[in-house]
């Protein structure tokens, strides 16, 4: 009987840690994991080096040396999905078939959807965490800041790591504290978002946080364009009628934050959710199968499924594909079943963290013995020293 034939679309944190964990089930799988990158992230410590006490160089390795082995690494893109076919187009013209495909290439950063965000990155004190050149540039900002206007922006649409856009700016006012300025600072978080967090247990914590820094917090505002020139973020917000009104904020620095959404080659798939304006993969939200073609299963920030797009998510997902593909294969009942946990580690100061840990259900799910919506300094260690160890040692090869 010939080996099944598995594809891997993405070669990130998801595409690797179920490589790795499928290769430890059954060796006899061929297993081809398709990603253009040369490099591969360690993403979440990007906040970290935001805050200068990161360094970015040990955020990045080479992609090759976590190609699991016994896995054939397609260095290419994919162009379209023909899943009536079985079969995947790469730019470079070749197409591959498969058994079952699982789809992983993570989130697309739409910068362009900010008008002159793009052209004043990096320059004119505006900067964003979520660029591997571009974390040092808002340590820079942080660190010369000497009072005035800072602003904080977080879009409308759903991000990966959704504390990102605001674990910055608590440690931003935790900084200027220490520096005896920060009431010299004006300090805005203009959030495309209705609350500062979504689960109640978390947000009490974080409200605290933003009164104690003296944060004026905007929500439900979109940022429509950034001037870098004249130093300005226009902005959208409802009146009381729910009409969006612009509106225009002065700054002396700026951390903003794009929209995001599917890779436009998702996006414009037959894999992509027609309901969703984002483009994401359409999947059943407990078993991750897509909701129509039943070979093809995605996973991480590229679905649908209504959890926080963090690499703790999945961790808890990976398990679950593993065991759906595998039994999809042998013409068995699938019963990975996962229940939309994820975690978010939010610094609230140097030094401390709350682990925001919960599920579909919007309840906190603690993994410790004590209330973790009380920031801690073991679990700073933890988000620094422990969680970019395990990505590196044990997450990429599917052991943890």
């Amino acid at each position: 009987m010939p080996a099944k034939k598995i594809i891997i679309v993405g070669g990130g944190n998801a595409g690797l840690s179920v490589a790795a964990q499928l290769l430890k089930k059954d060796r006899s799988l061929q297993i081809s994991i398709i990603d253009p990158s040369s490099k591969h992230y360690y993403q979440p410590a990007w906040t970290l080096v935001g805050a200068g006490i990161f360094d970015i160089n040990k955020t990045v390795r080479n992609e090759a040396d976590y190609i699991p082995k016994g896995t054939t690494w397609i260095k290419d893109a994919v162009v379209s999905f023909l899943p009536d076919e079985n079969k995947v187009v790469c730019s470079s013209g070749k197409s591959y078939e498969y058994d079952a495909m699982i789809v992983c290439p993570g989130i697309q950063l739409d910068w362009g959807k900010i008008k002159g965000f793009k052209e004043t990155l990096g320059k004119n004190e505006v900067s964003c965490n979520y660029s591997f050149d571009l974390a040092p540039y808002t340590w820079e900002l942080i660190k010369n800041f000497k009072g005035g206007t800072a602003i904080f922006t977080n879009p409308v649409s759903p991000v990966k790591c959704g504390g990102a856009p605001h674990k910055i700016m608590y440690l931003a006012c935790d900084y200027w504290r220490k520096q005896g300025i920060l009431d010299k600072c004006n300090v805005h978080y203009l959030s495309g978002a209705s609350v500062i967090f979504g689960i109640k247990e978390y947000a009490d914590t974080l409200s605290e946080v933003v009164k104690k820094d003296n944060i004026k917090a905007h929500f439900g505002v979109n940022v429509v364009e950034i001037d870098g020139n004249i130093k300005t973020v226009f902005y959208e917000e409802k009146n009381p009628e729910g009409i969006p009104v612009k509106k225009e904020m002065k700054f002396d620095i700026c951390h903003a934050v794009p929209p995001q959404s599917a890779p436009d080659f998702l996006k414009d798939s037959p894999l992509s959710d027609p309901k969703n304006p984002y483009g994401y993969v359409e999947v059943n939200m407990n078993t991750l199968q897509h909701s129509r073609y039943d070979n093809i299963f995605a996973l991480g920030d590229c679905t649908n499924a209504p959890c926080s797009k963090t690499g703790a998510a999945i961790r808890k997902q990976a398990p679950v594909v593993v065991q759906n593909v595998l039994a999809l294969l042998a013409k068995k009942p699938m019963a990975g079943d996962y229940t939309g946990y994820s975690a978010c580690p939010i610094p609230t100061q140097y030094g401390k963290l709350m682990l925001a840990e919960f599920d579909y259900s919007n309840k906190p799910t603690m993994t410790f013995p004590f209330d973790q919506a009380k920031p801690r300094w073991s679990m700073w260690i933890l988000k620094t020293k422990l969680l970019p160890w395990l990505y590196w040692n044990k997450i990429l090869k599917g052991t943890a």
